[in-house]
Order: structure tokens, then sequence, then C-alpha cells
């Protein structure tokens, strides 16, 4: 398909595909925003077009039931809104994420807050009208005006939330509550990112590391166990000196959760946290049972981990080295050549559309001092294409980073190709599989290419080190997450301290320390204080639910072909059309609120180390 096709077939994709393109042979590695404004002045004045647009909303109070136009025209209103604080959401914050230090992009974060509080405030009198005006004159009014078509979902969901739905000035109180609830996670960033004084330490070549959050990501894999043990004692020790700031922090968080859930009248904190998607709480429920009944297959793994590096008595700061040493390097051009080549089986639109992406200068590439640590996809603001912040560190870590997160964004892509602004808002719980299926294409493909056996031993670790993380792993985090909170809904005190005993005893129980598979020092139980996805409010158990999914349609479209390819590509299209699970359910009939996904998993887990195995032995003999 040509490039001209491209922009004609789908549409919302011209207003961010002619712009700032680069040639083949060069690739940018810093972002240009000013696809979303050309300059600050421009996004003064979009911040100002939000709030001069506000008042407006205030002559629709108690009118909506007037006729299906009066709430056609309200909902259309506030729709453009949103749309436009999206997009200066996004610039303000990829603006701050390129130096956490500096003041003035903060700054323009905080105004966005601030202009948005108002926004949510003055617009949460509408769901409580809307609720009072019953299903039958919404379903009517739906009916007789095409021009509700975009907001039918969101209206259906308005109406499922009737009973945790309070009276207009409760949702106003709530509403305007949102700017607090948001500073724990502020707070965090600055502190973890920015004003945290991390420790430098010499490793044994007599190179000097700075071990802030990237650095940590970087040096705890690397091949001297002593340094290894070293880095750990320095970053663990250094976060630990704060642990009682970053208690009371992630206190706050939880506590803002417990809020929002009792005045809402939910019976569990999990029934409020699934809400949003209307997930079935067997989904989470699921998830946890089959993976504490597969910590032995988990257990296998640590102790293959061990063999591999032939160390007996084997720690927690063994888990990150690559189980078999490769010296390739994966430089941000080669890894999104491997990615084009390893997505193929998902077809020509798809590959195309990655084509094009690729050209666009929308990814912050590489780590630098005050960068925000980590990496994600941001494609909230729906007139440009979506933006992307990696810390690359040239190697194959990096580049499954990178696969994961143009998963992101070619899942936007399609869904903004296909969905309006209003069906654009898809759930974590897709966007992961999204990312994952991405990642898992490419480890495949690097696989079946793997020139001899240590190299694909290299691959093998790999497949099995990211089922660790992100499967086991966050389904940890998981009941964390969820034990935290029920500590504070029954009125425990959360500590510190006991942070670090409820994590500690976690942490243990999944790596098998009380059976002598690896030993978990007390000094590093302090690792909740450095995941800052425990600030997303029940995010990291989708990771786990999502890897499930991945494989999943892996397995299906490269088994069965075209037709698995676009029940697939129809759930990326679906976007936010529907809620997550019906989405999975009808366009794919995968039901994650079942045990087989987990299962399959663990079975896929298996076989890794099956073929490990056989390797292992066939090079001893």
């Amino acid at each position: 398909m040509s490039r001209l096709a491209l922009l004609i077939l789908f549409t919302p994709l011209v207003a961010f595909a002619q712009g700032n393109e680069k040639s083949d042979s060069e690739v940018a590695t810093v972002w240009d925003l000013t696809d979303l404004f050309p300059s600050v002045e421009a996004w003064e004045e979009a911040l100002d077009e939000v709030s001069q647009g506000i008042p407006k909303l205030e002559s629709f109070q108690g009118r909506l039931g007037e006729s299906a136009a009066t709430l056609e025209e309200a909902l259309t209103i506030r729709s453009s809104l949103y749309r436009k604080l999206a997009s200066v959401s996004v610039y303000a914050s990829l603006k701050s994420d390129e130096n956490l230090a500096e003041s003035e992009p903060r700054a323009l974060k905080q105004r966005v807050s601030s202009v948005g509080s108002t926004l949510r405030q003055n617009t949460s009198w509408m769901a409580p009208e809307i609720i009072s005006l019953g299903a039958d004159n919404i379903e009517a009014f739906i009916a007789e005006t095409p021009g509700l078509a975009p907001f039918d979902h969101s209206l259906r969901s308005t109406l499922l939330r009737a009973p945790h739905t309070l009276s207009p000035e409760a949702e106003r109180v709530m509403a305007a509550a949102g700017k607090l609830r948001r500073q724990p996670s502020q707070i965090y960033s600055i502190l973890a990112n920015a004003d945290l004084p991390w420790p430098s330490i010499t490793l044994s070549d007599g190179e000097e590391v700075y071990l802030n959050q990237a650095g940590y990501s970087k040096y705890r894999a690397v091949d001297d166990r002593d340094d290894r043990k070293a880095v750990f004692d320095a970053f663990w020790g250094k976060l630990g000196e704060y642990k009682s700031t970053m208690g009371q922090v992630l206190l706050s968080e939880v506590e803002a959760n417990v809020f929002q859930s009792r005045m809402r009248k939910y019976d569990h904190i999990l029934d409020w946290a699934l809400a949003g998607d209307n997930l079935p709480e067997e989904v989470y429920r699921s998830l946890v049972k089959v993976t504490n009944e597969s910590l032995p297959t988990l257990h296998r793994y640590f102790k293959l981990r061990g063999r591999l590096l032939g160390i007996d008595d084997l720690r927690y700061y063994d888990v990150y080295p690559d189980l078999v040493q490769s010296d390739e390097v994966f430089s941000y051009e080669r890894s999104i050549e491997t990615t084009i080549v390893g997505v193929a089986p998902l077809g020509d639109e798809y590959g195309e559309l990655l084509k094009s992406y690729v050209q666009v200068d929308h990814t912050h590439v590489y780590p630098r001092k005050g960068k925000r640590s980590g990496a994600y996809m941001s494609g909230s603001a729906y007139d440009t294409a979506p933006y992307m912040l990696l810390n690359h560190n040239d190697n194959y870590n990096s580049m499954s980073t990178y696969a994961h997160e143009v998963g992101h964004a070619l899942h936007t892509i399609l869904t903004k190709a296909n969905q309006p602004f209003e069906k654009s808002g898809y759930s974590t719980f897709i966007a992961e599989t999204a990312a994952i299926v991405n990642e898992l294409m490419v480890q495949d493909y690097v696989l079946e290419n793997a020139r001899n056996d240590q190299e694909r031993l290299f691959y093998l670790g790999t497949a099995l080190e990211q089922l660790r993380g992100t499967y086991f792993r966050q389904t940890m985090f998981a009941e964390f997450e969820l034990a935290i909170h029920e500590e504070v809904e029954k009125g425990a005190p959360l500590t510190g301290d006991r942070l670090t005993q409820l994590y500690g005893d976690l942490l243990r129980r999944y790596h098998g320390h009380d059976e002598g598979v690896l030993t978990i020092d007390d000094e590093y139980c302090v690792e909740w204080a450095y995941i800052p996805h425990f600030y997303y409010d029940f995010y990291v158990f989708q990771y786990a639910t999502s890897i499930s999914a991945a494989a999943y349609f892996t397995e299906q479209i490269k088994e069965s072909g075209e037709s698995e390819l676009n029940k697939y590509l129809n759930v990326l299209k679906a976007g936010g059309a529907d809620y997550p699970h019906n989405i999975l359910m009808e366009k794919a009939g995968l039901d994650m609120s079942k045990e087989a996904p987990y299962r399959a998993l663990i079975r896929r887990m298996e076989s890794i180390m099956d073929q490990i195995e056989i390797i292992l032995d066939r090079q001893s003999e």
C-alpha cells in the first residue's frame, strides 16, 4: 500500500503524518513537540480556550432531558473541551519528563491540573442528571439522534454506575478533590527522579556509575556478581533511608482510593478498582489463584537460572543478569528494524502503519540526567501521532521495550483510524495485550533465526525472564497492592516498616526463600518504594492478564492465519467502544475470567524450560 493510500484510508492520521518526517536513513532521537503546539504561547492559548469554554456548559444544567438535540449539544461541547485538554496535558507532561528537575515545565503541568480539576467540577452534575432521566429516555434519545452515536457507550456506562453516583453537589466535591488525589503520584515522581540523592559507586573494572533509577536498571544486570551486590546494596540502601517518607506518600495514595471506594458505596476496594472497566472480579481472583498454584513453575525457573549462571546459593541480585551472555548490540536503529520484521505476521496493514510511524519524530530515545525513568507511550492527544519516551541502553531488553511501546502506539493509531475521539480511550486491560503481542512476535522471530545453541539459549532465557517479570512479578505486585488497600480498609496502620514487611513476605513466598530456592535479604524488601505503578491504582495486574491474552493471540495468529489476525486487529480497532472484557469476548471469543488463559501461559513457560534443559543436557554430554 502506498504512503498516499495510507493517508486516504486512515483519515485521522492525516493531521500528524504530514509534518516533521525523516528520510529512511535518518531517525530522530529527541521528540518534536511542535505537532502538539508550535510554542508555549500557542499552548497558553489552547489552555485559555478550555478555561473559557467551561462556563458554556453551565447553561445546560437542568436541561439535558429537554430533547435529544439538547443532550447532544451539551455532550459535544464537553467532548471538545476534553479533547483540547488532552493535548495541552500531553504537551505539559512531555515537557516535564524531559527534565524533572526543571520547575517551569512542572508549573505547566500544575496549571493543566488546575484547569482539568475545574472542568471536572463543572461537569460533575452531568452524570447524576443523565441518571435521573432514566434508561428508557436515554435509549430513546440514542435511537432517534445519530449525533449521539459517539456517546452511546459512555451514556450506558453512566447509567450502569447509578448505584455509585452521588448527588450533583457531592459529585462536585469529589471532582474538586481530584487534584488532591493526584498529589501522591506527583510527589513520588519528583522525589524518585529528581530530588533523591542517588549514589554513585565504582565497579570492579574502575567504571564509576550513577545509580538513579535508570542506572540501577542498567547495572543490576552486570556480569560480575560482586558488582551486582554492590549495586543492590548502594541503591536499596539509599532508598531504605527514605522508606518512612516513601511510605507516607504511598499511604496517601491508598487512603485516597479507599476514601473514593467508601464514598461511592462499594462493598470492597476491588469492586471500586474494577468498576471503571466493568471487569468481573473473577478476572483478578483467577489470576492470583492460578499464579499461586503455579509457584513451583517459578521456583523451577529460579533453579534453572542458578544452573545456567553456575550459582548454588542464588540471591535476589542474581535475578537480572542474562541467563546466557550475548555481545549483540541492539542500537535504536536495529531495534526498529528488528521490530518491523518481527511483527510481519500481524499483516501488511499493521506493518505499513508501523513504517510510517517510525518516520515521525515523536520519540525521546536515550537516558539523560533528570529525565523520567522507564518507558511509556502517550497517545491521549487525539489529533497527533502518539509520543514515546524510552531510556534505550542499546541492549536486547531495550529492543524489547521498543517493540512493546510501539505496540501501544500502533494500537492508538488503529483506534483513532476507526473510532471517534469519544470512543478512543481504550482500556489498559487491552492496551497491554497489544504491546506484549509485539514483544512475543519479535521474541519468536529472533529465536527462529538464532544461529546456534548459545544464541538460542540467550533468547529462550530472555523469554523466561519476560514471563517471570510480566506474569509472576506483576501478579505479586497485584497481591501487594490489594493487601495494602485492605490494610487501610480495616483501619490498620501502614508505615514504611509495615509496607516493607508485607512486601518482604510476598517477595520471599514468590521466590521460594523458605524452600531454599532463592534468598531474599532484608534490606532489599524496600523494593515497594521503587515501583511507580503502585500510584496507577490497580494497574499492574493487567500486565499479567495481558501477557496471557497476548500468548493466546500470538499462538492463534500463527496457527490459524488471517481469520485469527482479523479478530485480533478488530480488538485493537474497537478502542473504547465497549468494555474490554466484552470486546475480547465478542471480537475474539477470549474469556479472561476463566483459568484457561493463565494455565496456557504456564504451559508455555514449562515448554521453554524443557527446551533449555534439552540444550544444556546435549551440551553436557
